[in-house]
């Protein structure tokens, strides 16, 4: 059997009751840290009482018949940041152990696809979301694809959640976002996302120090965000109630 295990948005203090009783009675617990920056794997091996082993994307992308294998034999738990299918390679993960006759049950938790709403944006009014990739893999160039998805939302007057790329342990910020953003901008000129485009910064979402920023994209580029995770919100038609929430993250640099 392989329960897929939602960690939630921050460390080991999110795990659902109902996870944390799951997994101390599996026989084996695998991770998998690449999707999202998550904090506590010593913690949560000592609530669990065993080691967990941490997995890579190939381990779950090319190489998962191994995974399930070990499924097939036993009881399997994997831990994912967020909830657990909210990225894709999960789904696959899902559908492959179907196919291969494993049982799957998902026990799910916070992410930030849910989390948004701690902007006051309302969450039904989101379109498609996309990831800003690191320029090394992109061979540099980033793919012009997210300012589409940005173009097509705003047209249906939709929000567009923009989510900043982790790769071997390091995080996007948010300004460094943005830059690329215009960067497409200037390639492009349609306006999409111009210095005067209004944007929301979110950071550190589900833990104490979790920040919000609302404003035009130059001047959230003099602010310090600290650091990630953290993601974008390009904003689409707002309701009068977003607007008179989103006044209370509102900056304003007039010099």
């Amino acid at each position: 059997m392989l329960t897929l295990i939602g960690l939630g948005l921050k460390d080991e203090k999110d795990l659902s009751l109902r996870g944390l009783e799951v997994a101390k009675q599996a026989d084996k617990a695998f991770i998998e840290l690449y999707t999202s920056k998550w904090e506590g794997l010593e913690r949560l091996e000592k609530l669990i009482g065993k080691r967990i082993t941490r997995l890579k994307r190939k381990d779950l992308e090319q190489d998962s018949a191994k995974l399930l294998q070990h499924a097939k034999l036993s009881h399997v738990v994997l831990f994912v940041p967020g909830d657990p299918l909210v990225a894709t390679t999960h789904t696959a993960l899902v559908e492959e152990a179907r196919k291969a006759g494993v049982a799957v049950d998902i026990i799910h938790n916070a992410s930030i696809i849910s989390a948004i709403a701690e902007t006051g944006l309302h969450v039904y009014r989101f379109g498609a979301s996309a990831t800003i990739p690191f320029p090394e893999k992109t061979k540099g160039r980033l793919p012009e694809s997210v300012y589409d998805v940005i173009k097509l939302n705003k047209s249906a007057g939709l929000h567009t959640l923009l989510l900043l790329d982790i790769a071997d342990g390091k995080c996007m910020d948010a300004k460094e976002g943005i830059v690329k953003l215009l960067g497409i901008e200037e390639t492009r000129k349609e306006g999409v996302f111009t210095p005067e485009t209004e944007v929301i910064v979110f950071a550190r979402a589900g833990a104490k120090d979790s920040r919000i920023w609302f404003g035009r994209v130059a001047d959230l580029l003099k602010v310090d965000f600290g650091e990630p995770p953290m993601v974008l919100i390009v904003p689409g038609i707002l309701h009068f109630t977003e607007k008179e929430y989103l006044e209370m993250f509102e900056i304003r640099y007039l010099c």
